[in-house]
């Protein structure tokens, strides 16, 4: 399973929450269960923690999936339901759509608020080899992103932008039609040199990450891991905030269009992916009784 991604959010500690599980794992509620497993693996991608800081990350840790499963996953099952009534209906249109989106956001916005302090006590504690194998990390992190998303020419960029499209597109749909595919690459055109400005929006991040941790044993360090965590935006380059509403605009329309392209097949393996996930989370344990 491919978890590790961005540092922020992610690589320490809950983001990949959402994104672990609906990744591509034959069972998510497997994924799920293990997540206290896959964690620490990720983190250490990025960080060599001690014993000390490795149990009280993962007496944390548990803390968190417990807090995750009862508090947000039944909302998690509630949107799927919607979206199945959704699809059989032929009712997945641009505001349904953009309503999903807003709840992803809202998701994910209570699990940076629920992982701060984690996560400030974390990166608190690091030594002064650790926060340099970090940053380290960050580098190497950066010059694999560069040499995979920038180097090759643009036209190349935009067609494996498609491919990658295509390959998530076809897990929720099966086969797609020509017609579908030539959408999708017109939508990677569209988006032109979105690899560049995704980038250099991820490596300011991370800079003033690198930033904060010079301070970390200040007075407000903390804060400063808040506002990095939870008010991300505040931390975009002026040209990411420039492309992104057209940009999240575009999906929004190639993914409806798609939906709106789709024969009754493709129709039936979305209801059916949807079905699986829906059963597959509700039956952890450790929902609450109500569901």
């Amino acid at each position: 399973m491919q978890i590790r991604q961005a540092l922020g959010c992610k690589a320490l500690l809950l983001l990949m929450v959402v994104t672990a599980v609906l990744a591509g794992c034959s069972r998510i509620n497997l994924a799920y269960r293990n997540l206290n497993l896959l964690i620490p693996w990720s983190l250490n991608d990025y960080l060599d923690m001690n014993r000390d800081q490795q149990n009280r990350f993962r007496e944390r840790l548990r803390e968190h999936l417990s807090w995750h499963c009862r508090t947000q996953l039944p909302s998690y099952l509630d949107a799927i339901e919607r979206m199945q009534l959704q699809v059989r209906l032929g009712q997945l249109d641009e505001a349904a759509l953009r309503a999903h989106a807003q709840d992803a956001k809202q998701a994910i916005q209570a699990i940076a608020i629920e992982i701060t302090p984690t996560t400030a006590q974390l990166l608190s504690d690091l030594d002064d080899k650790q926060v340099r194998e970090l940053n380290e990390s960050l580098d190497d992190d950066r010059r694999e992103r560069e040499e995979k998303y920038l180097e090759p020419p643009l036209a190349q960029q935009i067609r494996e932008r498609s491919e990658r499209m295509q390959e998530r597109v076809e897990h929720w749909m099966g086969s797609t039609s020509a017609a579908q595919r030539q959408r999708i690459f017109e939508w990677s055109h569209t988006l032109g040199e979105q690899n560049r400005l995704w980038l250099g929006n991820r490596v300011h991040w991370q800079q003033a990450l690198s930033d904060a941790l010079t301070k970390r044993h200040e007075a407000g360090f903390e804060e400063r891991i808040a506002r990095l965590l939870q008010d991300r935006e505040s931390f975009w380059t002026d040209e990411y905030r420039a492309a992104f509403t057209s940009t999240e605009q575009a999906t929004i329309e190639l993914i409806g269009d798609l939906y709106a392209m789709s024969d009754a097949g493709q129709r039936r393996h979305i209801d059916e992916q949807l079905e699986e996930m829906r059963k597959d989370l509700g039956s952890l344990d450790c929902l609450p009784a109500s569901r």
